[in-house]
């Protein structure tokens, strides 16, 4: 790496004091003339028009005032339906917004499921001849602003008179999230990771580097292509990868989006302080209430109905929705469509085609595959219009984007000393117990495990643990167990486990056998979303042109937010709804801590462990800048803010 490459950092802080030396300076500057610059005639400050709607139909906007106020109801609501093809969280946030903000009737919004149950990828289920499955969990954090703009309106299911929103914080208050131990090695032993990052200087260089790429440079980028060993031998990385399930094959625009999304968590990253979590799994602490919630509107949920395409009249750039197609309960069927219905369709899915083992067959072979026919209905709808996106960059090859999932769940009381031994916490407490994944360093797979507040199902027997494992590398042999996981019965998976665990080796047979149950579940599809990309791969959420049409989801384009979130589904079904009925109120943007000089130097020295940027050695002259710039900002606001941050410590000036 170049010396220009090195200094990025030390720059930043540099142009931090520079910034202020400038004013200040400028005020000694004795000029005998002043050469008037050009005045536009025409220029006139203002902010009329700020929040104009962009051609989408929809403006973003920050702020309690927008947030607290109500949209009036838009002109010619009653007269429009509304369809939503899949019943995940995008798709039933957007049905809320329409009866919300829209104030559509609730018979006219029709959900079509092709499964016989909503959820999507926000699952959790008892199945009565496997056991307990849950495929994933959420992370949520504070900043979430499309998220909790909805679930402040969703009811609690327990709390009489609270909302969604209302139980979760005060969950959260009474109950705090952080971790005890983020990674083990050699068996159940802490690593010691010490909530350090551990990057060099360079890897520090190598990710501010990327923070300042512009997108259009990363576009069919690898994070290969960006970081070298300095950052995929860190522990950063580590954490990184592991809490996202990014590969390094995945897309580094991407990897910058969410560096910039979360740079305000970058000190709770090592023991994930800055995470929230629902008190159950995310199908029953998120999804039944809205469902129930939509249901009391009179919203008209049709279950086994499986979307195969939508038909659109195309012409001079207008694009109209003319015809969905479906499958009832295997009948074919059409519904046909004005202009006054409106169609809003998850395009994609990372759990579609999930792969279902059991406790003693590998999720493999003739498992049962779960499909909606989601990837062939956007395959169906991209080939109508280039601006509906390009579905087999993200769905055509299953080797990078696969991983596996298992649920453990625990049968007596003969594993808990070993997790305890481990995260800190007895698990049957009902409170925080590892408060985010553990994740096995030294694991051939990449193990991962966590335990969230107990039960996670609200009919769980008290004494019961679920348990939640994933690996990143399905297709290499185990450590313990000699071959892939995805070749693994749920039983090797929990052996695999207890190994890394501390288990003794001549426990883990026994133990596998009758102290727990596990279900495996391999998701083909479930980081698809992270493949690299260019513009127009992923549709915008209002295609141009389109006028009853809207994608939402993980697989449509909305700017600076994160993918593999609930904020993402949210927001993007805010977007759809506002946009295709015109409702006058501003989408919350995207948490701007991106722009704010606090978290940006807050940031910096956390991602050196706690060394300034100003202790970096500089190339050349550079170094000669530091006194003399320190001095200019002596006694400003500005030396405040920078001592604020421990980007000034004692002795500099």
């Amino acid at each position: 790496m170049s010396k220009k490459k090195h200094s990025v950092l030390g720059m930043a802080a540099l142009a931090a004091a520079g910034a202020g030396a400038a004013v200040l300076a400028s005020k000694s500057r004795q000029e005998k003339e002043i050469t008037e610059a050009h005045v536009d005639p025409n220029y006139r400050n203002t902010e009329r028009g700020k929040n104009e709607k962009n051609s989408k139909g929809i403006y973003y906007t920050n702020g309690n005032y927008e947030a607290f106020a109500r949209p009036e109801k838009p002109e010619g609501v009653e007269n429009k339906h509304a369809y939503l093809v899949g019943s995940g969280l995008a798709s039933l946030a957007a049905a809320c917004f329409l009866v919300r903000d829209a104030q559509m009737p609730g018979d006219h919004i029709h959900i079509l499921e092709a499964m016989d149950i909503a959820g999507g990828a926000c699952d959790g289920i008892f199945d009565p001849m496997r056991g307990y499955v849950m495929r994933g969990g959420r992370e949520m954090e504070n900043h979430f602003e499309c998220l909790w703009d909805l679930f402040h309106s969703i009811p609690s299911l327990e709390k009489p008179g609270a909302s969604v929103l209302d139980e979760y914080y005060w969950l959260n208050k009474h109950d705090p999230n952080y971790s005890l131990c983020r990674a083990t090695v050699n068996q159940g032993k802490d690593a010691h990771t010490d909530g350090k990052f551990n990057l060099s200087q360079k890897g520090c260089m190598e990710i501010m580097k990327l923070f300042f790429t512009k997108d259009e440079d990363l576009y069919d980028k690898t994070i290969e292509d960006v970081f070298d060993e300095e950052v995929l031998n860190s522990t950063f990385w580590l954490y990184w990868r592991t809490m996202f399930a990014f590969e390094n094959w995945h897309s580094a625009l991407e990897m910058k989006l969410y560096f910039q999304r979360f740079i305000h968590h970058i000190a709770g990253l090592p023991d994930f302080s800055a995470l929230k979590f629902t008190k159950y799994n995310q199908y029953e602490s998120l999804i039944l209430p809205m469902q129930k919630y939509l249901e009391e509107a009179g919203v008209d949920f049709q279950f086994n109905t499986e979307v195969t395409n939508v038909i659109f009249e195309i012409k001079d750039g207008k694009k109209v929705a003319k015809t969905i197609e479906c499958k009832v309960k295997g009948v074919e069927e059409g519904i046909t469509l004005t202009e006054n219905d409106l169609v809003f369709v998850t395009n994609g899915s990372c759990t579609e085609g999930t792969i279902y083992g059991d406790q003693n067959h590998a999720p493999n072979g003739d498992a049962e595959v779960r499909t909606s026919g989601c990837w062939n209905l956007w395959k169906n709808i991209a080939k109508q219009d280039p601006s509906f996106g390009h579905p087999e960059k993200f769905c055509s090859d299953i080797a990078k984007t696969n991983w596996e999932s298992a649920t453990v769940t625990t049968l007596d009381d003969k594993i808990i000393p070993y997790i305890m031994d481990i995260c800190k916490r007895d698990p049957r407490t009902g409170k925080v117990v590892t408060g985010g994944i553990v994740s096995c360093q030294d694991s051939s797979w990449l193990l991962s495990w966590t335990i969230n507040r107990q039960g996670q199902f609200k009919e769980q027997d008290k004494n019961q643990v679920c348990v939640w494992v994933y690996g990143l590398f399905t297709d290499v042999p185990g450590d313990y167990i000699k071959k892939p996981m995805k070749e693994c019965t749920g039983k090797e998976i929990t052996e695999e486990w207890l190994y890394h665990l501390g288990v003794p080796t001549e426990k883990i047979g026994e133990l596998a056998e009758h102290s727990a149950i596990c279900v495996p579940t391999m998701m083909p599809y479930i980081t698809a979303f992270f493949m690299p990309r260019t513009k127009g791969d992923r549709p915008d959420v209002i295609p141009d042109g389109c006028v009853n049409f809207a994608f939402l989801g993980q697989f449509a384009e909305t700017p600076r937010d994160t993918v593999f979130t609930t904020e993402y589904s949210v927001r993007t079904a805010m977007e759809a709804v506002y946009g295709l009925l015109g409702v006058d109120r501003g989408v919350p943007e995207v948490w701007g801590s991106v722009y704010d000089i606090r978290e940006l130097l807050d940031s910096s020295v956390k991602l050196m462990d706690g060394k300034s940027p100003l202790e970096i050695s500089l190339p050349g002259p550079l170094n000669a800048l530091k006194k003399p710039l320190l001095r200019v900002v002596k006694g400003t606001v500005i030396e405040k803010v920078l001592r604020d941050h421990n980007v000034i410590k004692e002795g500099m000036i």
